[in-house]
């Protein structure tokens, strides 16, 4: 898992961590809340889940510094890391 966020680059190394756990993140849902579904049990530790968010506080500052949409460019690296873009079109090309 990454350790900081200084820039756009961190913010995709994030995600891709973020995927490689299993997880079906969105930037506005607090880890704390991150349960298995096989399971049922809570994915992430007290400590876990506030270190990720502090990951995705930083990852929204960056990303409104940068003026660069975070629920876009975090969705487009879920799509492409899980291979859903073979389904599902990628934010970047979608017309608006």
């Amino acid at each position: 898992m990454i350790q900081e966020i200084k820039n756009l680059d961190d913010i995709a190394e994030f995600m891709h961590n973020l995927v490689d756990e299993g997880v079906n993140a969105h930037p506005d849902e607090d880890f704390r809340n991150y349960v298995s579904m096989e399971t049922g049990e809570d994915t992430f530790t007290a400590e876990e889940a506030e270190f990720r968010n502090n990951l995705m506080d930083a990852s929204f500052d960056i990303c409104e510094k940068e003026g660069v949409d975070i629920y876009s460019f975090m969705h487009e690296i879920f799509l492409k890391d899980t291979g859903l873009d073979q389904y599902i079109p990628l934010p970047s090309q979608v017309e608006e």
